[in-house]
C-alpha cells in the first residue's frame, strides 16, 4: 500500500490547488501548472498529484462482513427524481426493534468506499444507515473519484436533490427504522444536508460537513436542530458561515457549529493526505452523540 501522507507534507499552496480542482474550479492542466511553479517542475507536479489521490484501502474501518452489521445493496423509487435509485443500506445485526436512522451524503464523486464505510461506521453505531449513490441513473459509481466527479457534474442538480429527498423517505418508512432519521454530509453533501433542513421539516437532525450554506431567506423555514462541522484552513466554505450564523440566529434555531482548527476541508475523509485523524475522530464522535441525542427515545 502506498505510505500514508499527511497534509503537513504540502504546502497550503498544493492543498488550495487540489481543493480547486477536485471541485471542477481548476482543470488538470491548470493545476498541473500551478503546482510545477510551486514544486520546481512539471515532474514534480504529476508526482504530488498522485500523492495527493484517493487510496480506497485506507478507507476501511468496518469492514462489509463486520459481525456488528448486516449490509447490502438496496434500490428504491424517487418517481419525481430519476426513477430508481440505489444505494448501500447496513442495520446493526440481531436488532429487536425498530432504530434511528441516518441518512448519509456523498461528495461530489458518488458513492465511493469512504462513504460506504461511513455507512457501516453508523450502523456499528446501531442506527440504520443509508447511502445513496447519485450516479445511480449513470450506471453508479465507476470506481475512481476522477470519473465520478465528472459524471456528477453531468447531473441535474435538482433531479439530484429530489433523489435524496426520495431516500429520506424510503429511510424514514423503513421497516428496520424508527421513523427518526437523520442526514450527515460531507462536501456536496454537506451542502444537501443543509437544503434537506429548509425543506424537509420532519428531517430528525442534521450533521453538514464543510457544506455550502442555504441563503439566508431560506433558514427560516429550518426546523432540525444542526450540528455544523467547518475545517479551519477552508477559506472557501468558511466565507459564507458569518451570513449563515446571523440568520440561524434572527431565527432562534437550534445549532452547534465546530471549527476544526488547522484542518483542510475534506478532513473526515480517510482516503486522502487532507484527512486528520484527530479532528475526524473528534467529529464523528460529536455526530454520534447528536444523533443519539435527537433521533433516539
Amino acid at each position: 500500500m502506498t505510505e500514508r501522507k499527511k497534509a503537513t507534507d504540502f504546502p497550503q499552496e498544493i492543498l488550495a490547488l487540489f481543493d480547486g480542482y477536485v471541485h471542477g474550479f481548476v482543470e488538470r492542466r491548470d493545476f498541473l501548472e500551478g503546482a510545477a511553479k510551486v514544486m520546481g517542475g512539471g515532474a514534480a507536479a504529476l508526482a504530488v498529484l498522485d500523492a495527493l489521490k484517493p487510496q480506497y484501502a485506507w478507507a476501511q474501518q468496518i469492514a462489509p462482513d463486520d459481525a456488528r452489521i448486516r449490509a447490502e445493496y438496496v434500490e428504491y423509487p424517487s418517481p419525481k427524481g430519476s426513477g430508481t435509485m440505489r444505494g448501500y443500506m447496513a442495520v446493526p445485526d440481531g436488532a429487536t426493534g425498530s432504530k434511528p436512522a441516518v441518512l448519509v451524503i456523498h461528495e461530489n464523486r458518488g458513492l465511493n468506499p469512504y462513504i460506504e464505510d461511513v455507512v457501516r461506521r453508523f450502523a456499528a453505531a446501531d442506527f440504520v444507515a443509508l447511502g445513496p449513490d447519485a450516479l445511480t441513473p449513470l450506471g453508479g459509481y465507476p470506481g475512481n473519484d476522477d470519473d465520478g466527479r465528472t459524471m456528477q457534474r453531468q447531473l441535474d442538480r435538482d433531479v439530484m436533490m429530489e433523489d435524496w429527498v426520495a431516500a429520506f423517505g424510503f429511510l424514514r418508512d423503513h421497516s428496520a427504522a424508527s421513523g427518526r432519521v437523520g442526514a450527515v454530509g460531507f462536501c456536496y453533501g454537506g451542502g444537501v444536508v443543509n437544503a434537506l433542513a429548509v425543506r424537509l421539516p420532519n428531517l430528525g437532525a442534521g450533521a453538514p460537513f464543510y457544506g455550502a450554506a442555504p441563503s439566508s431567506e431560506a433558514v427560516a423555514s429550518i426546523r432540525a436542530p444542526l450540528m455544523i462541522h467547518y475545517a479551519g484552513l477552508d477559506a472557501r466554505i468558511n466565507g459564507r458561515w458569518p451570513d449563515y450564523q446571523r440568520a440561524l440566529d434572527a431565527g432562534d434555531k437550534r445549532y452547534t457549529m465546530h471549527m476544526y482548527d488547522g484542518v483542510n476541508h475534506g478532513f473526515h475523509n480517510d482516503t486522502t493526505p487532507r484527512y486528520d485523524e484527530d479532528a475526524a475522530q473528534l467529529a464523528q464522535e460529536r455526530t454520534i452523540a447528536f444523533f443519539n441525542e435527537n433521533l433516539r427515545g
